[in-house]
């Protein structure tokens, strides 16, 4: 294997692959990129067996075809630094020696045969396909993937879980204190489907997709989802188990409805959660007319504070209390001025939406489990 290839370009796909490549492979192999050149494709793989990323690279000045594992690390390494220039690379198929040269030196590098790289995974029998832009399927993980768990007793709950439809799609996450679902009217599969995206493709998707603006293709089967992507494509095993029915435990009759300043609540939550006791992060919201007093205390170090913020609100004198953090994360993954929060009593969750929305056919809906007041 011989090609040229813009250092800039090779770096770019190369950090974007290899953040598949787990720090505790099973198979030792797998601390390698796979290496493919047929034609003018060079095709460069990393996989941790549960998610395999493949992206492609265009070379216009290929002198020999061939296949080849390479030392992920190694190779990013010693690149990551290198300004715009043309590299050579090249492989001895009988030693599997790499020597990749530029115009002021060369690196050489052991490499493996490519027949002990896995096998990509293949879909068995495609039971639904989805298609949607780029930039809504960002906008969905960008939404929903703070929300995830990390529960070892409940793995459903550690992903996006798509809930896709003939009419409309839905990205829902939960880690059973607070719920986000990010729907789009726009987005329709072929038939009605659903399953559970772990947190690393998730991740791995959100770092591509912003360089994207073209269409992505989902496709599943029992096991697995693809997502095909202009230069990449990744397919991943998805997390096995029913979600959660989450429409059941939207409240629909919250009847205290306050509007207020997105921004201006956030930096008020984060102020005063500093005074708020380190264990429970509690912070306690007064609602009167017209006036949202937020306030904290830590009663072990003798320290409190409150802050009134003017809103929008005309019924009774309402008080709960919410987890400092999560509230935070809430607001901090709106893009709204303004938010509308509704409430029913203390006891019961409240949902926290947005009054503008960026796009007509989005609806973004969160929710936030209350704490006890005492707590």
């Amino acid at each position: 294997m011989k090609f040229i290839v813009s250092s800039t370009e090779f770096v770019s796909h190369l950090l974007s692959v290899g953040r598949v490549i787990s720090n505790k492979n099973s198979l030792p192999i797998l601390d390698n990129f796979l290496f493919r050149l047929a034609g003018k494709e060079l095709s460069i793989t990393a996989s941790d067996l549960e998610t395999t990323l493949d992206t492609v690279i265009t070379i216009d000045n290929v002198e020999e075809e061939g296949a080849i594992a390479v030392p992920a690390k190694l190779l990013t390494e010693s690149l990551r630094d290198f300004a715009e220039q043309p590299l050579t690379f090249m492989a001895n198929a009988a030693t599997h020696s790499v020597e990749i040269s530029w115009a002021g030196g060369k690196f050489n590098i052991p490499g493996s045969p490519a027949e002990d790289y896995p096998a990509r995974p293949a879909l068995t029998n495609v039971e639904a396909t989805l298609s949607l832009p780029a930039n809504v399927l960002l906008d969905a993980i960008n939404h929903t993937l703070f929300a995830t768990a990390d529960d070892e007793l409940r793995p459903m709950m550690n992903g996006i879980y798509f809930d896709m439809g003939n009419d409309s799609t839905s990205f829902v996450a939960s880690d059973a204190h607070k719920l986000v679902s990010y729907t789009r009217g726009d987005v329709k599969a072929d038939k009605a489907s659903s399953f559970i995206l772990s947190k690393k493709p998730a991740t791995l998707l959100k770092n591509i997709l912003g360089k994207i603006t073209d269409t992505v293709k989902v496709e599943l089967d029992k096991t697995h989802a693809v997502f095909t992507l202009p230069s990449y494509s990744l397919i991943c095993r998805l997390i096995e188990g029913t979600y959660p029915a989450y429409r059941s435990v939207i409240p629909a009759d919250n009847s205290h409805l306050i509007t207020v300043d997105r921004i201006d609540l956030l930096n008020c939550v984060r102020r005063v959660s500093v005074f708020s006791n380190q264990a429970s992060n509690l912070i306690k919201l007064k609602i009167t007319e017209n006036e949202l007093t937020v306030s904290a205390q830590d009663l072990d170090f003798l320290v409190s504070a409150y802050e009134r913020l003017n809103c929008q609100y005309s019924g009774e004198e309402l008080e709960i209390g919410f987890k400092s953090t999560f509230l935070s994360d809430i607001l901090s993954n709106l893009a709204s001025a303004n938010v509308l929060i509704k409430l029913a009593d203390a006891s019961r969750a409240g949902l926290i939406l947005p009054v503008e929305k960026s796009n007509e056919n989005e609806d973004i809906l969160t929710l936030l489990m209350p704490m006890m007041i005492g707590a």
